[in-house]
């Protein structure tokens, strides 16, 4: 297997680790040769096959691993056993960790923590101040970000209507607003009443599920 980067003798402590700065032997994607990327621990972070890369003042450290056609970049950080591959990237100052898998052509940004064993794929975006964390899985073409209820409330853009944290426990999907737990008594009767399909009351129960976790 042909190298496409070596560890420089720039170096960095992050929580103990000593991190490398990494430099690009071989040209690809929009990657020359003597590009300077990012730090990471060792090897082990960041594959040498596809076209990930990892960029600027980005961190991989612990067991994390970046492969595929994956990017890191700005001030993000990547680690504990994260994994981030596919054609996700990951920029701005978020960070994927524990056993978090992102991928897909997925983009997670701002100051978005990902974390615990979740599961962010597909065409998903995640931004603002958002938090995905537990046994979450985000998936499809959805779009989540969140902040303080002053600046911006938890949204998700599904395959049907808009669901958005309104106020604090309560969500509105659509034109229709009830508490976390009304919602999930009654998601069936109202996706009847509302013209959804199942296929889209089983994916709407899913981001219900999702709300009652991550929402406020």
């Amino acid at each position: 297997m042909d190298k496409k980067y070596v560890l420089t003798d720039e170096c960095i402590d992050v929580w103990g680790q000593k991190l490398y700065r990494i430099k690009a032997i071989k040209a690809f994607a929009d990657v020359c040769i003597g590009d300077l990327g990012g730090f990471i621990r060792d090897e082990k972070n960041l594959s040498h096959e596809g076209n990930a890369w990892v960029y600027g003042d980005a961190l991989v450290y612990g067991h994390a691993l970046v492969y595929g056609h994956a990017r890191v970049y700005g001030h993000a950080r990547v680690y504990g056993h994260a994994r981030v591959f596919g054609g996700a990237w990951v920029y701005g100052d978020a960070q994927v960790y524990g056993g978090a898998w992102v991928y897909g052509h997925t983009r997670v940004s701002g100051h978005t923590r990902v974390y615990g064993h979740t599961r962010v794929y597909g065409h998903t975006r995640v931004s603002g101040d958002a938090l995905v964390y537990g046994h979450a899985q985000v998936y499809g073409d959805v779009l989540v970000y969140g902040g303080a209820w002053d600046k911006s409330p938890l949204h998700i853009v599904g395959s049907k209507d808009t669901l958005t944290n309104s106020k604090p426990g309560f969500l509105r999907i659509g034109c229709v607003e009830g508490t976390f737990s009304w919602w999930k008594e009654h998601y069936i009767e109202t996706g009847k009443r509302n013209g959804y399909s199942e296929d889209e009351i089983k994916e709407y129960y899913e981001y219900i599920l999702l709300f009652c976790k991550i929402g406020r």
